[in-house]
C-alpha cells in the first residue's frame, strides 16, 4: 500500500468511546480513511461507518490474543514520517504504508480495572496498555505532520479546525503536550502499582513499607485567593487516580474555600473520623479543637451546644464538623455565632433552608467523615527545603483494652471510656497536647507549648476560666511526663485520672505523684505528637 493517496488517514483505536461515532462521520465528511482495531472497528461498522481494519495495512493479524495489534512498522512509519523529508517518504514506500494524518486513542482503563479491584499483579497486567501509548508518544513526537487526538473532549474542537484549516503549530503542540502529560500519569499509575503491592509484601517482615521512590501526579483542583496569608499565592492540586476526601466534598453554598479552610476542615475531618461511629462534633480553630463531645444519645443540637460549651468564645469564626445529619434544631442554634464551614454527611432541607441566610458560610457535605474514608491515605507528606518527609499516617486507635494501669487505683469502665476520648481529641492537639475532659466533652486544652507543665497549666486555667468543673476531670497527655510536676498541678485542680502513653525515664516518679495525690493513671504505650 504506497504511500500517495489522496485522502488522508486517521487511525482510530480507544477504549473510552463517548463522542467516537459523531466523530468519525465528521472524519467521512472531510475524505478521511479511517483505519481501526478489534473492538473499535466492529463498534465503527455497526454504527455504520466506512473503516479498515488495521491488519489490512500491516498485513499481519492481531496476535497473542490482542497484545499486539498496532506494534508494527507500516503502523508507526505511518505515524512518525516527516512528509517534508525525501527518505522518509521513500521508507514508507519500501514498506508499503502511507502517512497516518491523525492518531485517535485512549488507554486502557487501568485504575478503574486493575487498582480500584484490587487485582493481583498477574491478572492486572492485562490492563496495561503498550500498543496505545506508543502511538501516542509517537504521534506526539511527530505532531506537526500527525496529531494526536486522546480526550473526546477534543472531538468538537479538532472537526471544527479541520474544517476551517486551522490545525495550527500551536494547536498541534499543545495536543501533543497533552498526550505526554497522561501518558506519564498513565505510567505513573502502575508504577504505583507495584510498589504498593511490594510495599504490602513488606508489612510481614521488619523492612520498611515506605517505597524506595513516590511519583506524584498533581493536578490543579482549584487556584485559591491567597494562602495562609493575603501576600502568598495557592491553590489546592489533587492527585491524579485518587479519590475522596475534603477536595471531592459537595459545597453546598458560601464563599469558596480558602488555604486555611482547607486545613482547618481537614483537621477537623481526621479528629471526628477517630471519634466515629459514636455521634461527635467539634469545633476546629487553626487546625486545633477548640471544642469537642462525644455522645451515643445526644441529638445534633445537644452535641453541638455541648462542643460550643467546652470554649464558645474560641468558637467564633471556627469550622464545624459533624459525624451526624445536621437538623433544623441545630441549624438554629449554629446560625446564632459566625462561623466559617460546616461540613457534615447530611444536611436536612429545613436546615439548609437556614444556613441560605448567611451566605458566606460554607456548607460542606461529606462522606468522608468516617474511619474508612481517613483510612484510604498509605501516606503524609510535607515539604521541607531540599526535600520531603514522608510518614504513615498516625492510625493508632483508641484501644483501651491494652492500656497499662499503673497506679494503685484503678479506672471503671466509664472513666476508661473518657480517657479514650480524652486522648482521641489529644491525637489531633497540637503538641506539646493536654487535653481535659469530662462526660465526654472537652473543657480543657493546651496546645503547642514547648514545656508540657505549661500546657497543663493552660488547659486547668481555660476550664475554670469558662467556668467547667475540673474537679473530677479526665487529663490526657499526648506525650510522657519528663517529670513529676504535670501530675502536681493536675492534683491541685483536683483531676482524678490521667492518660499518657508513658516511656520516660521518670516514669516511676510521676507514678508515684499519681498514688500519692489518689489520682488514676494509665499508660498506653503509644505517643500522639504532632507538629
Amino acid at each position: 500500500m504506497a504511500h500517495q493517496t489522496s485522502h488522508p488517514t486517521a487511525l482510530i483505536s480507544v477504549t473510552d468511546k463517548s463522542g467516537l461515532i459523531e466523530f468519525a462521520k465528521g472524519l467521512l465528511e472531510l475524505n478521511f480513511n479511517i483505519v481501526s482495531t478489534g473492538g473499535t472497528f466492529k463498534h465503527l461498522t455497526e454504527a455504520g461507518i466506512s473503516a479498515t481494519e488495521v491488519s489490512a495495512m500491516t498485513n499481519c493479524p492481531e496476535v497473542l490474543g490482542g497484545r499486539v495489534k498496532t506494534l508494527h512498522p507500516a503502523i508507526h512509519g505511518g505515524i512518525l514520517a516527516d512528509r517534508s523529508v525525501t527518505t522518509h517518504r521513500n521508507d514508507l514506500d519500501l514498506i508499503k504504508s502511507r502517512p497516518i494524518d491523525l492518531v485517535i486513542v485512549n488507554l486502557y482503563d487501568f485504575q478503574k480495572e486493575a487498582k480500584q479491584t484490587g487485582l493481583p499483579i498477574e491478572r492486572a497486567i492485562e490492563h496495561i496498555d503498550i500498543g496505545g501509548p506508543a502511538m501516542l508518544r509517537a504521534a506526539a513526537k511527530n505532531h506537526q505532520h500527525c496529531l494526536p487526538v486522546i480526550d473526546p473532549g477534543d472531538y468538537s474542537d479538532v472537526l471544527d479546525r479541520l474544517k476551517h484549516d486551522k490545525l495550527d503549530s500551536v494547536f498541534r503542540a499543545k495536543m501533543a503536550a497533552k498526550v505526554f502529560k497522561v501518558t506519564s500519569k498513565y505510567d505513573l499509575l502502575i508504577s504505583d502499582f507495584f510498589e504498593a503491592s511490594l510495599a504490602e509484601a513488606k508489612t510481614s517482615t521488619s523492612e520498611n513499607p515506605l517505597p524506595q521512590t513516590i511519583s506524584l501526579q498533581l493536578i490543579q483542583h482549584q487556584p485559591l485567593r491567597y494562602g495562609e496569608n493575603a501576600h502568598q499565592t495557592a491553590a489546592v492540586y489533587k492527585e491524579a487516580g485518587q479519590s475522596g476526601g475534603i477536595i471531592d466534598a459537595q459545597i453546598i453554598q458560601g464563599k469558596e474555600l480558602s488555604y486555611n479552610n482547607y486545613l482547618d476542615l481537614d483537621a477537623a475531618c481526621g479528629l471526628i473520623s477517630d471519634l466515629s461511629p459514636t455521634p461527635a462534633m467539634t469545633i476546629i480553630k487553626h487546625t486545633n479543637p477548640c471544642g469537642t463531645a462525644s455522645g451515643v444519645a445526644l441529638e445534633s443540637k445537644d452535641l453541638f451546644l455541648k462542643a460550643l460549651a467546652s470554649d464558645p468564645k474560641c468558637a467564633f469564626g471556627g469550622i464545624v464538623a459533624s459525624n451526624v445529619e445536621i437538623d433544623e434544631s441545630s441549624a438554629l442554634v449554629m446560625a446564632e455565632i459566625f462561623l466559617e464551614c460546616i461540613i457534615a454527611p447530611a444536611f436536612t432541607d429545613k436546615a439548609l433552608a437556614i444556613f441560605n441566610n448567611k451566605k458566606n458560610l460554607r456548607i460542606l457535605k461529606s462522606a468522608s467523615l468516617s474511619p474508612a474514608a481517613q483510612g484510604l491515605q498509605s501516606q503524609n507528606i510535607r515539604s521541607i527545603k531540599g526535600g520531603y518527609l514522608v510518614q504513615t499516617p498516625d492510625s493508632g486507635k483508641k484501644e483501651n483494652a491494652k492500656w497499662q494501669c499503673v497506679s494503685k487505683l484503678r479506672p471503671d469502665e466509664n472513666i476508661l471510656n473518657e480517657m479514650a476520648f480524652a486522648m482521641a481529641v489529644c491525637k489531633h492537639v497540637k503538641s506539646n497536647a493536654i487535653v481535659l475532659s469530662s462526660n465526654q466533652q472537652t473543657i480543657g486544652i493546651g496546645a503547642g507549648q514547648m514545656s508540657r507543665v505549661d500546657s497543663v497549666k493552660i488547659a486547668i486555667a481555660k476550664a475554670r476560666e469558662l467556668g467547667h468543673v475540673v474537679r473530677g476531670a479526665v487529663m490526657a497527655s499526648d506525650a510522657f511526663f519528663p517529670f513529676r510536676d504535670c501530675v502536681d498541678e493536675a492534683a491541685k485542680a483536683g483531676i482524678t485520672a490521667i492518660v499518657q502513653p508513658g516511656g520516660s525515664i521518670r516514669d516511676a516518679e510521676s507514678i508515684a505523684a499519681a498514688d500519692e495525690h489518689g489520682i488514676m493513671m494509665v499508660v498506653t504505650g503509644m505517643r500522639h505528637f504532632k507538629h
